[in-house]
């Protein structure tokens, strides 16, 4: 009787046990504001905890006028994809980290039918000015577990319920490289904002097992007009409104991206090699190198 007594009440104990240690085990999920895991929350949004995985996100949307006394005119659509790759990183202080690799494209497109531009129709000159799409090879950057201030990294994303969302604002105020050496004295500094909003699950981001997050994301970009579009100095400003998603895979990109990077494009198949030491591109030095013959222009 003691001897089936003390069986029961050890087997009661080991069902205990190994439910508190499942418990646990379940319950173990990734703290935002412990800088190991805000830096890999951080990391599953941008791209994957798996180094050199490639990554892709995809978006599309509207792009309009914005001036004083007149309405607001939608000039074209936009399509844009961007394919990246993180690694491991570690600072000369021992800091660990990360590093984003990535290329991207934002084709602009008629209206109404959806194909690419060549040329484009401006509204208020009437002239047809030949279309420059983007074509941004390195865009990268490098994420610490200490802010740039030095302090511990916490995530600042927001946590609702089942949902999170997260919110990167870039406000773009630096010398242009189409302008003069006396900018500052008679204008033309580039002036431009990007709003990102990115979107998801709160399970899946803060599995600790899972090594990339199902995310949406918004873009907003409000800035000087394009030079391809021969302004002429015109007051007013642009703006672009699009949505999309972190894909599963390049395949799944549309059949007007996919055709013209095989076309113009083909080293946007794949991301830059890790660690790659290149200085960033934006559309404004793109198009100088285009105008100056650094850069070839693909043929349209």
């Amino acid at each position: 009787m003691h001897t089936a007594r003390y069986l029961a009440l050890a087997a009661a104990a080991f069902l205990v046990s190994a439910c508190a240690s499942l418990g646990e085990a379940q319950g173990a999920k990734l703290d935002p504001s412990v800088p190991s895991d805000a830096t890999a929350i951080l990391r599953k949004i941008q791209c994957s905890t798996v180094d050199d995985e490639p990554v892709v996100f995809w978006w599309h949307g509207k792009a309009l006028s914005r001036r004083q006394g007149e309405k607001d005119i939608h000039m074209f659509d936009v399509e844009g994809m961007n394919i990246r790759a993180c690694s491991s990183i570690t600072n000369q202080e021992g800091v660990k980290g990360f590093h984003l690799v990535s290329r991207e494209i934002l084709l602009y497109k008629d209206k109404d039918t959806g194909e690419v531009l060549k040329t484009w129709t401006n509204p208020w000159s009437g002239e047809a000015v030949e279309v420059l799409h983007v074509a941004n090879d390195p865009v990268n950057f490098k994420s610490y577990e200490v802010d740039r201030e030095g302090k511990p990294a916490v995530w600042q994303g927001e946590i609702g319920g089942a949902s999170w969302w997260y919110r990167s604002t870039f406000p773009l105020w630096y010398p242009n490289p189409l302008a003069g050496d006396f900018q500052k004295e008679i204008g033309g500094t580039y002036h431009a904002t990007e709003l990102f909003n990115f979107f998801g699950g709160t399970d899946d981001l803060l599995d600790p097992k899972t090594t990339s997050a199902v995310v949406t994301v918004g873009w907003t970009r409000i800035a000087d007009w394009l030079p391809w579009m021969m302004m002429n100095g015109r007051e007013g400003v642009m703006y672009m409104h699009t949505a999309g998603r972190k894909l599963s895979n390049f395949d799944e990109l549309s059949d007007t991206m996919k055709a013209e990077i095989a076309a113009h494009y083909p080293e946007y198949a794949s991301p830059p090699p890790s660690g790659d030491p290149r200085k960033n591109m934006t559309s404004w030095t793109y198009y100088k190198g285009i105008s100056d013959g650094s850069i070839s222009k693909p043929e349209r």
